[in-house]
């Protein structure tokens, strides 16, 4: 689960307790219930922005396989009803935060992997610990396909094509330095504490451009525009639909 402070102009969502926070249904509902009631709370406060962090060891290990392969209906399961369900989650989720009105921060306190990577890049700026924790796209150690989204997401964040390559097909594990050489990071800090600290201060610079909410919105928006296009499906769990704006679904196979 998670919680959300409101520290003068700031909201800091933190995912609570010392597990692995793997995303499944109810943490995701969690989360974007936070972001819902920030957007809501943000109408009367004027220039705003939002922190989100972690407890533990993990930022979040990514989805929760466990819980997405166990559905004791076996009709259910061969259909990959609970994946299709995760997955579309998150990327309403990852919607939620292109659209949200005001400037996104992911101080990363711990390891990131898989959807737990995509949930940070998702964020504009990523700041990140450097005694511990990583960045790591899993999927190939794991012996699962990536879906399309993702990669949508790491190339409107990670200018490289030979870095996309690590990422991906080398299952790189990245701590906090390679990531700032690597585009990835926007800074590296000693510990968790100032790693949230120093969020806390890029968001409060960040208020203080006083920037209309929703104009900075509709702007991530159009800079992620390309996202948005292809949130709408997932072909690694035969998901196919709509997209968040209610256009048809684009193939990319």
């Amino acid at each position: 689960m998670c919680t959300l402070e409101k520290r003068g102009d700031l909201f800091i969502l933190t995912i609570t307790g010392d597990d692995e926070h793997r995303l499944n249904p109810t943490l995701i509902d969690s989360i974007r219930a936070a972001l819902n009631r920030a957007k809501s709370e943000s109408e009367s406060m004027g220039s705003t922005a939002l922190i989100t962090t972690a407890e533990g060891k993990f930022f979040s290990n990514g989805y929760d396989l466990s819980w997405a392969l166990s559905d004791p209906d076996p009709v259910r399961a061969q259909a990959l009803e609970r994946p299709k369900v995760m997955s579309k989650k998150l990327r309403l989720l990852v919607a939620d935060l292109i659209s949200l009105p005001m400037p996104t921060i992911a101080a990363v306190t711990g390891h990131a992997s898989a959807a737990g990577f995509i949930l940070a890049l998702s964020h504009d700026y990523l700041l990140m610990r450097k005694d511990r924790g990583f960045l790591y796209v899993s999927e190939l150690d794991i012996k699962h396909k990536i879906p399309h989204w993702f990669m949508s997401i790491m190339k409107s964040k990670i200018a490289s094509p030979k870095v996309w390559r690590d990422v991906v097909l080398e299952a790189a594990k990245i701590p906090a330095a390679t990531g700032v050489e690597w585009g990835i990071v926007d800074s590296a800090h000693d510990n968790a504490e100032e790693t949230v600290e120093a969020a806390v201060r890029q968001g409060m610079d960040l208020v203080r451009r006083k920037w209309d909410g929703k104009v900075y919105a509709d702007n991530r928006k159009t800079v992620l525009a390309e996202v948005l296009a292809v949130l709408g499906s997932d072909e690694t769990v035969g998901d196919s639909g709509e997209n968040v704006d209610g256009s048809k679904a684009v193939s990319r196979l």
